[in-house]
């Protein structure tokens, strides 16, 4: 699942051709998402001009120039494609280079190109907001602190999970704890701020919960800087293919060499409520 880097790549590349845009036509090709795609809804963003777009956790939020909202969420494979006469440009997280035309689910043509949203296992979703209800979204209300805020800190981290038995990782993948933090970088932030994944998380020192704050915004700002992780052939609109996997310690490198200087531990292989946490068993404590 796309996390707080992709999503925020994704938003970046699609702002640079839709910003200041004004949507001529709306088409649905296939309604079925995580919520039904409704053309009543969606059909009152026609001859509306995007004014901004914005990222929240993993949510992209596409402001018009009344008082109407689109918000996104990709879910587990969804993307976003050009589609410029012939020629497809994609902006996706997971992209195997083949665009499965069956699998688009809304058309938005602007002046020139059109703007597809591809799904295929249709966990993600596109509804309509308006300014003054964003903040009672489901979706937005219940959402904590981002890293690379001044708001997350040691002190807003501490009081999150000094009284909870949880495992710390489970703690940091809780979108109302840290928003946007996904499987992938909280295996990364726990690595490097050697502690284990399942360690509970008011068993953390004070000096432990300050690694960690520091830990979490430097993967997070080293990913958006390298063009999010690419998995399954990912590729920005403008091509490129992000490379933060390159600098992967634990992640999916189970039973392979610890990375750390001086350290001669393996990589070991967990699952936990489905998900699978990776951490070397000699330098994560």
């Amino acid at each position: 699942m796309p996390e707080l880097p992709e999503v925020e790549i994704t938003k970046r590349s699609i702002s640079k051709h839709i910003l200041g845009k004004k949507i001529k036509s709306l088409k649905i090709l296939n309604p079925k998402l995580r919520y039904n795609l409704n053309y009543e809804s969606l059909n009152l963003f026609k001859n509306q001009t995007i004014k901004k777009i914005n990222r929240r956790s993993k949510y992209i939020l596409i402001f018009f120039d009344n008082e109407n909202v689109l918000l996104v969420h990709l879910g587990m494979t969804g993307r976003f494609y050009f589609l410029n006469g012939d020629r497809k440009i994609d902006t996706s997280f997971y992209s195997n280079n083949k665009i499965i035309k069956s699998h688009d689910h809304l058309k938005i043509t602007f002046e020139g190109f059109s703007l597809i949203y591809n799904d295929i296992r249709k966990f993600g979703f596109i509804r309509r907001l308006t300014i003054s209800n964003i903040k009672f979204s489901k979706h937005i209300n219940k959402l904590g602190y981002e890293p690379l805020t001044k708001e997350f800190n040691f002190e807003y981290l501490k009081q999150k999970i000094y009284n909870k038995s949880s495992p710390i990782k489970n703690l940091l993948m809780n979108q109302s704890i840290v928003a946007g933090l996904g499987n992938i970088y909280a295996n990364e932030a726990l690595f490097m701020g050697k502690i284990r994944p399942n360690k509970k998380g008011n068993k953390l020192k004070d000096y432990e919960i300050k690694t960690l704050v520091k830990s979490i915004n430097k993967i997070i700002k080293n990913a958006i800087d390298a063009g999010g992780s690419t998995i399954k052939n990912y590729h920005n609109s403008e091509g490129r293919s992000g490379s933060y996997q390159s600098n992967f310690k634990v992640y999916d490198r189970e039973n392979r060499k610890c990375l750390r200087l001086g350290c001669n531990g393996k990589i070991r292989r967990q699952v936990s409520s489905g998900r699978s946490i990776f951490f070397c068993f000699k330098c994560q404590r």
